[in-house]
């Protein structure tokens, strides 16, 4: 069954199949009609013809009906599926990682997404228009509701739960420099007219920050760039194209940015793909900072890359919106102090209450996200000669559903050709980014929904300078843009912008992370690069029976193991037991890599291979459902054959559906364990 998965480039189409059988009949035909004293015979064949089409049709159809989850016996139909993901894809002898080709509107995937419409907010305008840290009465809303007074305070943070309100002052007729990054005004028309109640940020004056970076000189820095990193959740490479094509068209083909395709995950979730981007490190590597862990602390100490920006200069601006369930607030303490210049946490905790008196990613006339993007584009009014590095991620349309990403689209469109229009990105290095695909939406159940949960979008573009100033990092980057790259490698390249170091590695062992402006060897592994088998897209997986006697010792261990992980909260979580094995995968290695022994000869053209490479393990990946409450889990387990012995990382167990309120009794004192928990 492992042969079955062939990694040269497929061609099989049923299409082309039907299309031939088609033609042969047609041809069939006319020697009948051609051939006067045959025609009895041919008549015959004919009919005997078109019987074995549709015999075939059939057979077809009920074959993908048995297999239609990938569960079934039959395993044959769900190694074709697998096949088709290589389809089109050639691996090369000289690249040790080839990421599948996968076809963004292949119809059994664009049943998953659908057309929402526009996203249609308060049809009267917001009274209030900010913009560059001021803030002012629309005119519009003075033609629409007469004379208008308002009253406004100035939110500041508190602590990374609270913010405070200050002192509240009137206005009506003048431009106000904002006191601080988050507003709240409210307003009336008349004595007894309309009333206007809201909250709005900018990028408000901050004397200390702009004496700081007025006193900044940029000569050290190699790379004297702004930094914008822009992203939303859980977006693969596939569901931008399929949702942003707009601005794609315009990032790739007016701006000529450059899209990673070799990008790749290396572990579960937004924290394991942000941490190593800001910091270098994951999660286990950083101190403790998980709720409910002995000697937890706030993640104030981590190495953020953010600082290393502002000691070389530059303003530092960060933000997320659901901050309820922030990347680094939800499991862990969050921080202590304000961790950059301009926070956007204050203003997404004022503004959560009024989203209830709004209609659905709407504040008043406003799209929520495009209130994000303003922020930004005031980031850049603000210190317009200055270094800023920005980062806002937004998740609100992407994180349940990816079909209302598209409503970001032209917003998003518009915000490029503002930065552009305004020659803010000819100093600019700009990325449109995503943490990883869909987790928990309903393609993810897909065989090509797991690859592309792998393979999000991530992608640079640079002023258009850059490639004469920067020529052999340009020619890196473009070439390493078909690489293997992970989140450490963006860390090392921020770095690299600071301080670029050119020298020899001495240790032949390749770094976990690498400067996407130094070459990236082709022979780089997932190994290499700290990748587990889990997340590793370069991997061919092929179908095995969930009825196979393995597999199902496989999820019995599994399921041990999550029981063992809340063996300490059972008064309050149930025992779990397996209810059902959806799928199971054996890992098939990519040929070229098993059998590759080195260079036969001293110019490296010539590859020595090896008649036979065996591991004596093998990975199963199982996606199993357990009961109580009906989780589906995602896990990687080793099988060592010699000893019948099982290995499980809690790493590379994935919950794959939503659990909500189930797991709310260990909430406060194990969140870490609730995808595991149903409560009692």
């Amino acid at each position: 069954m492992l042969a079955n998965l062939d990694f040269r480039p497929q061609h099989f189409d049923e299409r082309d199949t039907t299309n031939a059988l088609s033609n042969a009949m047609g041809a069939a035909w006319l020697r009948c009609f051609s051939r006067g004293w045959r025609r009895l015979r041919c008549l015959s064949l004919v009919l005997l013809l078109v019987l074995s089409v549709y015999m075939y049709l059939w057979l077809t159809v009920k074959r993908r009906s048995q297999n239609q989850d990938y569960g079934g016996t039959d395993s044959m139909y769900a190694n074709e599926v697998i096949n088709s993901l290589l389809r089109n894809q050639t691996f090369s002898r000289d690249q040790v990682c080839n990421h599948p080709y996968l076809d963004p509107f292949e119809p059994s995937i664009m049943k998953f997404y659908r057309d929402v419409g526009s996203l249609r907010c308060s049809e009267d305008g917001n009274w209030i228009k900010v913009n560059n840290g001021t803030f002012w009465i629309d005119k519009e809303a003075r033609l629409r509701h007469g004379k208008i007074s308002c009253q406004y305070a100035p939110i500041y943070r508190k602590d990374e739960d609270h913010f405070r309100v200050g002192d509240k002052k009137s206005f009506d007729n003048e431009v106000i420099s904002a006191p601080a990054d988050v507003i709240q005004v409210s307003c009336q028309s008349g004595l007894f007219g309309a009333k206007y109640s809201n909250v709005h940020t900018t990028v408000a004056y901050n004397r200390e920050v702009h004496e700081r970076v007025n006193k900044a000189s940029y000569d050290q820095l190699y790379m004297p760039l702004n930094v914008l990193m822009f992203g939303f959740d859980s977006v693969s490479r596939n569901t931008w194209l399929r949702t942003l094509p707009k601005t794609h068209k315009y990032f790739t083909e007016h701006l000529k940015g450059i899209v990673l395709k070799g990008y790749n995950i290396v572990g579960d979730g937004t924290p394991q793909a942000l941490l190593p981007i800001l910091t270098g490190q994951t999660e286990i590597e950083l101190p403790e900072a998980r709720r409910g862990k002995p000697d937890a602390k706030v993640v104030d100490g981590h190495p953020w890359i953010w600082n290393d920006f502002k000691k070389s200069g530059y303003m530092t601006q960060w933000g997320e919106d659901m901050c309820w369930i922030g990347t680094f607030n939800l499991r862990m303490l969050g921080f202590d102090k304000q961790p950059v210049d301009h926070f956007w946490r204050p203003y997404c905790q004022a503004s959560e209450g009024l989203h209830k008196y709004n209609k659905p990613f709407c504040l008043g006339s406003e799209r929520r996200h495009k209130v994000m993007m303003e922020w930004v584009k005031d980031g850049f009014q603000m210190y317009q000669n200055r270094l800023k590095f920005i980062f806002a991620f937004h998740s609100e349309y992407s994180h349940e559903d990816s079909s209302t990403l598209s409503w970001a689209d032209d917003d998003l469109l518009g915000m490029l050709k503002y930065l552009e229009e305004n020659n803010y990105l000819n100093n600019t290095m700009l990325i449109l980014m995503s943490d990883h695909g869909a987790r928990f939406h309903a393609v993810r159940e897909s065989m090509q929904g797991k690859y592309e949960e792998r393979m999000p979008y991530f992608s640079f573009r640079f002023p258009t300078w850059f490639q004469k100033k920067y020529p052999s990092e340009f020619k890196a980057f473009k070439n390493n843009a078909n690489r293997l790259t992970t989140p450490f490698d963006i860390h090392e390249t921020f770095r690299d912008m600071m301080k670029f170091e050119n020298k020899p590695s001495e240790n032949e062992k390749l770094p976990r992370g690498m400067s996407l402006f130094k070459p990236i060897p082709k022979h780089r592994s997932c190994t290499d690069a700290d990748i587990s088998p889990h997340w590793c897209a370069c991997l061919g997986w092929n179908i095995v029976s969930a009825t196979d006697p393995i597999t199902k010792k496989a999820a019995a261990s599994i399921v041990d193991f999550m029981n063992s992980l809340t063996e300490k909260f059972r008064s309050k979580c149930h025992s779990l037991s397996l209810k059902l094995i959806k799928s199971a995968m054996v890992m098939q290695s990519n040929p070229y890599i098993a059998r590759f022994l080195g260079s036969a000869d001293v110019d490296g053209r010539v590859p020595k291979e090896s008649k036979g490479a065996v591991d004596k393990s093998a990975l199963y990946q199982i996606t199993l459902q357990t009961t109580p409450g009906d989780g589906v889990f995602e896990t990687t387990v080793k099988h060592f054959a010699s000893v019948d012995k099982f290995v499980i990382s809690e790493r590379e167990i994935s919950r794959i559906n939503k659990y909500g309120s189930a797991a709310n009794c260990v909430y406060n004192d194990a969140p870490h364990l609730r995808q595991y928990c149903y409560c009692k």
